[in-house]
C-alpha cells in the first residue's frame, strides 16, 4: 500500500443548504477523493460500519478525541471512511457528536474496494463493509499503512483493534515529520 496513489472515487455526500426550506435543508453533493487526498498530508481510517460497538465507542471516539493533536503535527484533515451511506454516516456523527473528524460515506464500497479492505460480513448481516485500517496519504500517495492483522471474510476474528488506534498514527507522525 505505501507508494500507492488513493483511488479517484466519487463520493454521495449530503450538505447542508439554507436555501432549501423545510425539515430537511440538505441536497446531495458529489465529493472526489483525488480532491479530498491529494493536497497536503492527510489521515483517514476506515472502520467497518456506523453504529457498531467498537466503532462507536472506541475507534471514532478516539480519532475525535485526538484530532487537535494531528492539527498540531501538521496533518490537514481527519477523515473515517466508512461502507455506509450520507444518512447514516451525518446520523452517526451527531450521535456521537463529531465536530472535528470528516465521516465519509462510501455508501457502494467502491473507495473501500479499489483500496483492497472490502470484506464480507454476511456472518452478521452486514454485507460488505471495510477492514479496519488508517493510512497517511501524502499529496494523494499512501506513506503509511496501518492495518489490523487477520483480513477475512469469514468472521474468525474478534474485531481486531489497535493497529489502527490514532496514538499509532500519532507515533509514525512523530517520527516522520514533514
Amino acid at each position: 500500500m505505501i507508494g500507492r496513489e488513493v483511488p479517484n472515487v466519487t463520493l454521495k455526500t449530503r450538505v447542508r443548504d439554507e436555501s432549501i426550506e423545510g425539515p430537511n435543508p440538505f441536497r446531495w453533493q458529489d465529493v472526489h477523493t483525488r480532491d479530498l487526498f491529494s493536497h497536503g498530508r492527510n489521515v483517514v481510517f476506515s472502520l467497518p460500519g456506523a453504529f457498531t460497538p467498537t466503532c462507536s465507542t472506541e475507534q471514532c471516539p478516539a480519532y475525535e478525541r485526538t484530532y487537535e493533536e494531528f492539527r498540531a503535527k501538521g496533518v490537514n484533515e481527519v477523515y473515517c471512511i466508512s461502507v455506509n451511506d450520507a444518512f447514516v454516516m451525518y446520523q452517526w456523527g451527531r450521535h456521537l457528536g463529531i465536530k472535528n473528524v470528516k465521516l465519509l460515506p462510501d455508501g457502494s464500497g467502491d473507495f473501500t474496494r479499489r483500496m483492497g479492505m472490502l470484506i464480507n460480513k454476511d456472518h452478521l448481516g452486514f454485507g460488505d463493509r471495510s477492514w479496519r485500517y488508517a493510512m497517511v496519504v501524502d499529496d494523494g500517495v499512501v506513506t503509511a499503512w496501518f492495518e489490523e492483522p487477520g483480513i477475512n471474510d469469514d468472521g474468525v476474528d474478534d474485531d481486531p483493534y489497535g493497529e489502527s488506534a490514532p496514538e499509532k498514527v500519532l507515533a509514525w507522525l512523530d517520527a516522520h515529520p514533514r
